[in-house]
């Protein structure tokens, strides 16, 4: 609960004063009953692939996790918009703003340059073609993706970045939800 409400009724919010949406499929954890919704899968790329399979057959498929309740309307439209131009996927991302390291067993091997890392969310934003082509891999290759745009990535797709914000931040601990709950109400 977020709000009063149900977390996801946030997202869907967004997504239905969206222009561009014509349509929303809504994938729930097995065992979980919402209204409309499918059952999604034991992995993210599982939930995506069943919610695509009773999607329609819409060229443009746009990928969005509940637990991004701040999503808004504007990075929606600016997404579909970014599709444009051969792009096979796009996808929402903030500048990276700590420093990062990359460490081995607790030692630090290099310091990442961070004005070229992003820090990526949703929406992700999808040709059709190459969404699917990224879900037709072996199980073990979807149970280890972190993010369905890195799978077209690795199989030779586009992917552009729309810059966002940290406010669209991802809930996924309790200080998320209590910023979240922050933001929500004016903050």
């Amino acid at each position: 609960m977020l709000g009063g409400r149900p977390m996801l009724e946030w997202s869907l919010d967004a997504l239905s004063a969206a222009p561009s949406i014509e349509r929303v499929v809504v994938a729930v954890p097995p065992g979980v009953d919402y209204p409309g919704a499918v059952e999604g899968g034991e992995a993210r790329s599982q939930s995506v692939r069943n919610a695509l399979a009773v999607a329609g057959d819409t060229d443009v498929v746009l990928v969005h996790d509940a637990a991004r309740p701040l999503l808004d309307t504007d990075l929606v439209e600016r997404c579909v918009a970014a599709l444009d131009g051969g792009a096979d996927a796009v996808v929402a991302a903030a500048p990276v703003a700590d420093t990062v390291k990359e460490a081995a067993d607790g030692t630090v091997v290099r310091t990442l340059d961070r004005t070229r890392l992003w820090a990526v969310q949703t929406p992700q934003v999808f040709r059709r073609a190459a969404l699917e082509g990224a879900l037709a891999q072996p199980e073990h290759v979807l149970a280890a993706a972190t993010d369905d745009a890195g799978l077209v990535e690795a199989r030779g797709g586009v992917v552009r970045l729309v810059e966002s914000t940290p406010r669209n931040l991802k809930v996924t601990t309790e200080f998320d939800l209590r910023v979240a709950e922050l933001l929500l109400g004016g903050g």
